[in-house]
């Protein structure tokens, strides 16, 4: 017999299959064999044998591998206390706290350093997870949006609540502005020398902090992999940094980098840290391997390659796209990629970016479940990306590009897309051709 749960639970899940935005995992076998353009792997080091083989090395001499023990309140070990510190000084930050992933580590901040009469203000692009935060904190109440990447609608934003906020001028209470430096879903870069500019103009006091989250540019941008705050020398300027170790790096688990009083205030105070068990071991090797290749130089080596292959595509699938003028509704990139760059990304310390390219490229489309179906019946595995993920009327084919990724694969991927949308073309003119024919007939009855 249905309960009454069962039958809300089944309607909510059936309105999501009349919209077509229901979420399934996809089938492991099915995906085998299919060219990669849907995972965060962007260095392909889940693949790389020199990591595979540090991995195996380092395992075998570790005195501990299995398990952690408990929460980090209850057991500290060697290796996760070491790896913290070797974290610190990689990134040059007064310290860091490991997490069990960018989620709870965003969770765990924002839901317990914004105090009572603080304020938070968010991209509107920013992750579920800061969102997620905010409302678990005493400034659940406190929290704004702002355009993305606009620093317009941010300026506009911070003279509002420095106007109907007095604490604020006073430096009585404090702001919270929280970004990526490489938008997940996007692509986009945020204009972070500008915010913090901004940040330091209007409230002279030091009570308005930018929160930086790294996730999507660990081990591609800035020196030897250590994001867009390093990069633009943003180090001493920034609240807290985020970086994960799920996606360039192929390990698990996060950090946030931040001063000695907030680390110490979130041991006391982050639900998601005290509240669970610590990463394994074997995840701490995992994580250490991974920064010896960062620190030796590898991972900048497959960054640039990486790169070079994000532009290649653009520049095969834009010259595509024009050649069979393709319509916008079928297949459009954003703004920012929709032609090419003006300059070459040489003037990556200025301000503002004139052009940085990036492993994440969205290929809007009004269909993105049929091109992605005809992509994978091409070998191809590039995922639709539909609301509520996204806004709505954002659909999308986000491609995520890797190392191992071949020329010939963008190339091929690219025409891909481009073929699919000359079949719409020619489906929907077969349809037009038709119409008065149909009505004829249809007259013709009557």
């Amino acid at each position: 017999m249905s309960s009454s749960l069962d039958a809300k639970l089944g309607a909510a899940l059936r309105s999501r299959d009349e919209r077509q935005i229901r979420r399934r995992l996809s089938d492991p076998d099915a995906d085998a064999g299919l060219v990669d353009f849907h995972t965060n792997d962007y260095l392909s080091l889940s693949h790389s044998p020199d990591l595979r083989a540090r991995f195996l090395s380092k395992l075998h001499v570790a005195p501990e591998i299995l398990g952690s023990g408990g929460s980090r309140l209850l057991v500290n070990g060697h290796a996760h206390s070491a790896l913290e510190a070797r974290l610190a000084n990689f990134f040059g930050s007064p310290t860091a706290l490991l997490f069990n992933s960018g989620f709870d580590a965003n969770v765990g901040f924002f839901s317990c350093i914004p105090q009572p009469g603080d304020v938070v203000v968010l991209d509107e692009y920013i992750h579920a997870s800061v969102h997620d935060g905010v409302r678990s904190s005493r400034a659940r109440d406190a929290q704004f949006t702002f355009e993305h990447n606009c620093l317009t609608s941010l300026g506009d934003v911070l003279l509002r609540l420095l106007h109907a906020r007095p604490g604020l001028s006073t430096g009585e209470n404090s702001l919270f502005v929280a970004v990526e430096s490489l938008y997940s879903m996007d692509g986009t870069v945020a204009p972070l020398s500008q915010i913090v500019e901004m940040l330091e103009t209007l409230l002279p006091n030091g009570n308005g902090y930018l929160v930086v989250d790294e996730a999507h540019a660990t081990g591609i941008y800035g020196p030897n992999g250590k994001g867009l705050v390093a990069m633009l020398g943003l180090e001493h300027r920034v609240l807290a940094r985020l970086h994960t170790f799920g996606k360039a790096l192929a390990g698990s688990g996060a950090v946030i980098l931040t001063s000695t009083l907030i680390r110490d205030y979130m041991l006391n105070y982050s639900r998601s840290l005290i509240y669970t068990t610590s990463l394994s071991h074997a995840n701490i090797v995992s994580v250490d391997c991974s920064f010896d290749l960062l620190e030796d130089g590898t991972a900048k080596k497959l960054s640039s390659h990486l790169l070079q292959l994000s532009t290649h595509f653009l520049d095969t699938l834009r010259t595509l796209m024009q050649t069979h003028v393709i319509p916008a509704h079928l297949l459009s990139l954003p703004s920012h990629l929709s032609a090419p760059p003006a300059v070459e990304p040489i003037a990556l310390l200025a301000p503002v970016f004139a052009y940085l390219p990036a492993p994440i490229i969205p290929v809007f489309t009004s269909h993105p479940r049929p091109l992605s179906a005809y992509l994978r019946a091409k070998g191809m595995n590039a995922r639709p990306i539909t609301w509520p993920t996204v806004p709505k009327g954002r659909d999308r084919i986000r491609v995520c590009l890797h190392y191992g990724n071949s020329r010939l694969e963008v190339e091929d991927l690219a025409r891909a897309m481009v073929e699919w949308a000359r079949e719409q073309i020619g489906q929907q003119r077969m349809i037009d051709s038709r119409l008065p024919h149909q009505e004829v007939l249809v007259q013709s009855k009557l």
